[in-house]
This record gives structure tokens, sequence and C-alpha cells, in this order.
């Protein structure tokens, strides 16, 4: 699989999952740009890729075409664009505020629309693409409390199957990965809130989440980053509008 001189934007790219995703994306030739909030954590990933840091909240729409002005400006149009700046806060529904709802969807659904809106017709006209969201096998089933996460996750996967059939007769493909828990930062954070709520011992928290995967385990960040790796390839041209959970067979459809 190459490839070569690509133009690959990878959201979320600083840190964990889109980390990962970015180093795969450059072993793989392509020319790569992260884009996040943290300036110093992109640093250190552009330059272990030779890639551009592009400093945005996916949120905010002017931030956004800026970056993306900047990214065009240096390494042209992306025809790689990978969708993994998210976040997940855990509460009963009872609990889960106004706030939390729009803070959550607004990152994890609507600035996935929009970037999607912005980048999605440039692919269809340069002739190929492939647009990657990085959803959750919570977009696929439910989890209690976590009633906006899930919410925006099945969101996510119903944008992907949209907007696939919507270019299925280009050389452009829209998929959507659906990891189980990650050991990354984010997978930490929900081990403390367990900690929190249960007073359960840190690593009894961490067994108890990783047990929920038939193959009892926490994925690696390495095995998203190969699975999105492989829908770019031009290999992977049947793939489309597929939603493929990574979670060790937690949830099978």
């Amino acid at each position: 699989m190459t490839l070569q001189d690509r133009v690959a934007l990878v959201t979320g790219g600083g840190k964990g999952v889109g980390a990962s995703i970015a180093l795969r994306l450059a072993v793989e030739g392509c020319r790569v740009a992260v884009l996040g909030r943290d300036r110093g954590s992109l640093e250190t990933i552009a330059r272990e890729v030779d890639g551009l840091v592009l400093e945005a909240d996916v949120t905010d729409p002017v931030a956004m075409a800026r970056a993306l002005s900047h990214l065009r400006e240096r390494m042209g149009e992306p025809s790689i664009v990978v969708q993994n700046a998210g976040i997940a806060e855990s509460a009963t529904l009872a609990e889960t505020t106004d706030a939390i709802w729009e803070r959550t969807m607004a990152v994890n659904a609507t600035a996935a629309f929009r970037l999607a809106r912005e980048v999605l017709p440039s692919m269809v006209e340069l002739g190929w693409g492939r647009l990657v969201h990085v959803a959750s096998n919570a977009g696929l089933t439910g989890y209690a409390y976590t009633s906006a996460y899930c919410a925006s996750k099945h969101a996510l996967v119903g944008l992907t199957r949209a907007l696939a059939a919507e270019v299925a007769r280009t050389r452009v493909t829209v998929n959507a990965v659906c990891p189980g828990f990650v050991d990354t930062d984010m997978t930490a954070r929900t081990v403390a809130r367990i900690v929190d709520k249960t007073g359960r011992s840190e690593l009894e928290a961490k067994a108890a989440l990783a047990d929920l995967s038939p193959q009892k385990r926490l994925i690696a960040v390495d095995e998203v980053a190969h699975v999105v790796a492989m829908l770019c390839a031009d290999g992977a041209r049947g793939i489309n509008g597929q939603a493929i959970a990574i979670d060790g067979g937690q949830v099978m459809r």
C-alpha cells in the first residue's frame, strides 16, 4: 500500500489515537497536517512526521477556516481527512445538562459535519479522496450514563453513511472506525471517574473496562491507526459507508 505524497489532515492529531494515525499515515508516504488545540503536543508529532501544525478548536468555524486556508497554502488540498477530535463525558440522564449535551454534540458531530462539508466537494472534484471518521462502538450500541456521547457518535455514524451514499459514484469513500475502549488518556479519565464513583481501585476499574471486550483487553492506538490506513488505500475503494468496530468482538453487527 502506498499513499505517497497524499496530503492528509488529522484532527485531534496531537495525542492518543490521532497521533498514532498521523504517524502511520506518514509511514505510508502521506504529507501530514495535525490539527488541535494543544500546540505543544501537535509540535511533537509534527516533528516526528515532518508535518504541519494547525492550531484550532474544531468547534470554531473562523479558526477552522483559517487553519484550512493555511493547510492549502502550505501543502495543497487534502485528499485524506481523518476526523478524530472528540470528547467524552459521563453523567446520568438527570445530570446531563444542556451544556454537556451541546458541548458533546458540537465537538463530536457538528464539527465533523462542517469539516466534511468543506473538504468532501474538493475530493470529488479532484477525483480521489478518503474521509474517515473516528467514531466509537458507542455509535453502534448504547452505554449507560453516556447519553450525550452515545447520541453524538450515533450521529457521526449516520453522517458517515449519508455522505458515503452521496459520493458512491465517485472515487471518494467515507467510512467510520468504531473503537471500544482504547488505552489512551481519555480512557484513563474514564477509569478515574469509575474510581471516584464506585470506590474501586484503579486496577479494578481498568479491568472492568477491559472485561467489556471478549478479548479481555483494551485496544491499542496502533490497531485503530492500522484500520484507518487500510481504509485510505486504493485497494479499499469498495469499502464505503461502513462503521467498522475495533473492539475485540464486543459489538457484532
